[in-house]
């Protein structure tokens, strides 16, 4: 920032954020209404290959509207209650949980007991030859939602109740006007596309250590398109506040501190080679005992 100041004035709100998201939010509904009458086997079929990539890029923006790249920071409650709307299609509550526990991440990253995208112990050695690694891809969502559980319980909140009720009664709501095709599409594309598929490479992408001594990276192929720029990882982990799409900006303006970094080109390979590469794992995270960590 001190040899770049214009930096910071990519920090503040995208103001086409809440279009995007709306619009994908929509096209979710009008799925549900368009599946409803589908057999099985195409459920699960545009469940994969469609409705979860939206719901998996949801999370992403989700993840975005957590740093009150939405509406801003002096608007805080007003990203927290669109991050519930954006909620809606993934089919369960998601986005007051991931807030309270994202702040972490950034904060204490690598943190023993505080980062809870850190595998535990057990996932490290149990999922240790390319058939476990393979199914612990396909069950990241379940380790992803019960982790924090184990790693770093906290007391449940106001939000994630309101989160609950909103996410549940749109179920019951789908459910009542279409029947259980729909609901099946939205949750059963949020777990399969947050488990053994492209999109999902970048879980592993951002912080595993493929290179000794370098615990985060970046990726900048198209697929950043679908994930509001995720990509753009040590770009994102240096200004938090700057939202995905301006984050391609801070590499061009300050490129000299990111072109000699590593970097992903495929996070299809990424996976790839997570499963096949032995030196590579659930275990190949930097972990950190971080201060506060110490003092509880």
């Amino acid at each position: 920032l001190a040899k770049y100041p214009e930096i910071k004035t990519l920090m503040g709100p995208d103001p086409h954020l809440k279009w995007i998201v709306s619009g994908m939010v929509f096209m979710q509904f009008l799925a549900c209404y368009l599946v409803k009458d589908l057999s099985w086997k195409w459920i699960f079929f545009w469940a994969y290959a469609f409705g979860g990539c939206i719901n998996h890029s949801l999370t992403l923006a989700i993840h975005d509207i957590s740093h009150n790249v939405a509406f801003g920071n002096k608007q805080a409650r007003w990203n927290r209650w669109f991050a519930v709307f954006a909620n809606l299609p993934i089919g369960i509550p998601y986005s007051a949980s991931f807030k309270k526990y994202h702040i972490d991440h950034h904060r204490y990253l690598g943190g023993d007991s505080l980062d809870v995208d850190i595998p535990t112990d057990f996932e490290g050695w149990f999922f240790c030859t390319p058939l476990r690694k393979l199914l612990w891809l396909f069950l990241q969502p379940l380790f992803y939602s019960l982790r924090p559980l184990y790693v770093n319980p906290k007391a449940i909140t106001r939000m994630e109740i309101f989160n609950a009720l909103v996410q549940f009664s749109i179920d019951l709501m789908i459910y009542y006007l279409w029947g259980l095709k729909p609901i099946i599409y939205l949750i059963a594309g949020t777990i399969l596309c947050m488990g053994l598929h492209p999109i999902s490479g970048h879980f592993i992408a951002e912080h595993y250590m493929f290179l000794k001594g370098y615990e985060t990276y970046s990726y900048y192929g198209p697929l950043n398109w679908l994930t509001f720029n995720v990509g753009y990882h040590m770009e994102h982990h240096d200004f938090p506040s700057i939202p995905g799409c301006r984050l391609p900006m801070v590499k061009k303006i300050a490129a000299e501190y990111y072109d000699n970094l590593p970097y992903h080109q495929s996070w299809i390979r990424v996976l790839w080679d997570f499963v096949f590469d032995d030196s590579i794992g659930p275990y190949s995270r930097v972990k950190r005992l971080c201060k506060l960590a110490k003092e509880s």
